[in-house]
């Protein structure tokens, strides 16, 4: 049974990030076989379960009759429609949602009223729709495959009377519902739906095994927190509906849920490591070597998924990722090479389409920490915050929720500025003025993020060199003890975290250009074109042209912290 084009081409737009070419369906062919490998691996754990814990529970366990094969089909079914939810959920960035008293004050003005705001209001409910879908999906999976699961059992199953067994069905389902519901919240509440790739790519088998005992102590972690929830919560059943066995089956019948629930949780757990296994692996967007392709043109696939494909989709940040690899990595030299042809042209749409991230963080973090109502929101605390304060933070936390991809964008300028010290033969990254931008953009950057984490930079006249003509200072110039206060609090939240990891790779990245560039460096200082070369001539994005010359003489000393 095929899928129809028009109806495969919606479910698919997003996740391939509506770029043309052969390289848009790179995302449905990993997603088929995420279904494919999950429903193998389900179908072994079920087997597994089924012949070596439950096996004891169970009269005849080895011989088929037609309720284990509507269990089965049903326990598959609701893997099935458990892993297409999380592949629909999932995002490699975080995504910005609407809280329930947003939804609930502007329901009627997003389906009346239009305007850019309400055009992005609508996103962020559309956002926290699909979570609470998801959480819905996962309660009912989580009903259906444990009655699955455990209702082979003789404990369950060998009952006197239809009543009876509606009364196991509706407990087990209502137990298995409370599982499922847990999952789900813990799932959203820990954005577990976000992709995280691997710092080291290995191969997916690889990969997979590694994260085996993970998965395993995951599984009995939420399976035993699981369990002891819909135990209690079941007293609170009608009387019909609860557990009216001896002593002896019911401690039973407590062991068999708790296998089952452990069975469905690890499945759930398998299967999401999986996803993010068959998702995050990395993508060569080039054509074969030695084909007629890769001769004459091998970079136009990567550029074209980096400039024509929906911005922050999957497939864009595989591009980046791939390219990230080629610049930092000896392996695909040839490719690397072909950066610099001739004309400039490859490098300067390679270099543009990687600042292009790091400008829209440094732009959004410049607009945030100008406005009074964001670095009020940052010393007080949320209980003394106003809704504008507080609105003020969650957009300073969004900033940040392209992290990773700005953290690739800004290794890839530097490993590609520092290689054209020796590989551009043609000195395309100086003419064109790249050299100067990629500083530039990682000086104001840095400067950015250093400035939310609590660090001002001052330049005093006459102290221009050395490290004794930079003062850091905290953002707020009033009382000793509100900042000491506030930063105490900025250290301790998550939005400190991600500035520091941050700033530790854009300071990485500017050290890996100083480096190789060290002696043309000093040298254009003692004769003064320091600025001339490496800083552009217009307004830098955040800070003056004073203070990123300062901060590159930090960096030529070797002092900049």
């Amino acid at each position: 049974m095929t899928i129809p084009a028009a109806i495969e081409r919606s479910l698919f737009k997003d996740k391939d990030g509506g770029g043309g070419g052969a390289h848009a369906t790179i995302i449905k062919h990993r997603f088929l076989s995420f279904l494919i490998w999950q429903s193998l691996q389900s179908t072994f754990l079920l087997f597994l379960s089924k012949t070596l814990f439950l096996s004891p529970f169970t009269k005849n366990p080895f011989t088929p009759n037609f309720l284990s094969l509507v269990s089965f089909f049903s326990f598959l079914l609701s893997l099935l429609i458990f892993s297409i939810s999380v592949f629909f959920v999932s995002s490699p960035h975080p995504l910005p949602f609407a809280s329930p008293f947003e939804i609930s004050l502007s329901f009627l003005r997003l389906i009346f009223v239009s305007g850019g705001d309400q055009n992005l209001l609508r996103r962020r409910v559309r956002v926290s729709l699909s979570f609470v879908l998801f959480v819905i999906i996962c309660a009912a999976a989580g009903a259906v495959s444990v009655i699955c699961v455990c209702w082979g059992c003789d404990a369950y199953y060998d009952v006197e009377s239809r009543s009876k067994r509606a009364r196991v069905l509706g407990n087990l389902g209502f137990r298995g519902f409370i599982i499922g519901l847990f999952y789900g919240l813990h799932y959203v509440y820990k954005q577990r739906w976000v992709l995280r790739f691997p710092i080291i790519q290995r191969p997916p088998f690889f990969s997979f095994k590694m994260g085996l005992p993970i998965s395993v102590g995951q599984g009995l972690k939420l399976s035993a927190v699981g369990y002891a929830l819909s135990g209690v919560l079941a007293f609170f059943l009608p009387i019909e509906y609860r557990s009216q066995s001896s002593v002896g089956k019911f401690i039973v019948e407590q062991i068999i849920f708790y296998i089952g629930s452990f069975v469905v949780i690890l499945s759930w757990e398998l299967s999401h490591h999986l996803h993010q296994v068959l998702h995050t692996k990395r993508f060569v967007f080039a054509p074969p070597k030695g084909s007629a392709a890769a001769e004459t043109n091998p970079s136009e696939p990567l550029l074209a998924t980096l400039e024509e494909s929906t911005p922050k989709s999957l497939l864009q940040y595989l591009a980046y990722l791939d390219l990230c690899m080629v610049c930092e990595n000896n392996v695909d030299i040839w490719r690397r090479a072909a950066f610099f042809e001739e004309t400039g042209e490859t490098y300067k749409r390679v270099i543009a389409a990687c600042l292009q991230p790091l400008e829209q963080l440094t732009r959004k973090l410049a607009e945030d920490l100008e406005s009074s109502s964001a670095q009020k929101s940052l010393q007080l605390s949320d209980q003394l915050s106003s809704p504008t304060e507080r609105l003020a933070s969650l957009k300073l936390y969004e900033s940040f929720y392209d992290a990773q991809l700005c953290a690739w964008c800004a290794r890839i300028v530097a490993s590609l500025t520092a290689r054209s010290h020796k590989e551009d033969r043609f000195g395309i990254a100086q003419l064109s003025g790249s050299n100067a931008a990629v500083i530039s953009a990682l000086l104001s950057g840095l400067l950015a993020v250093e400035t939310l984490m609590g660090k001002k930079t001052n330049v005093h006249s006459g102290h221009l060199m050395g490290p004794a003509g930079i003062k850091w200072a905290t953002m707020n110039t009033g009382r000793r003890e509100s900042t000491s206060g506030a930063m105490g609090k900025i250290r301790g939240s998550p939005l400190y975290a991600k500035a520091y990891s941050l700033a530790d790779i854009l300071k990485t990245s500017i050290y890996c250009v100083v480096s190789t560039f060290h002696n043309e460096m000093v040298n254009s200082a003692r004769t003064g074109l320091l600025e001339k070369e490496w800083i552009i001539s217009g307004k830098p994005l955040y800070g003056t042209h004073e203070l990123l010359l300062h901060k590159l003489r930090l960096f030529l000393d070797f002092q900049a912290n």
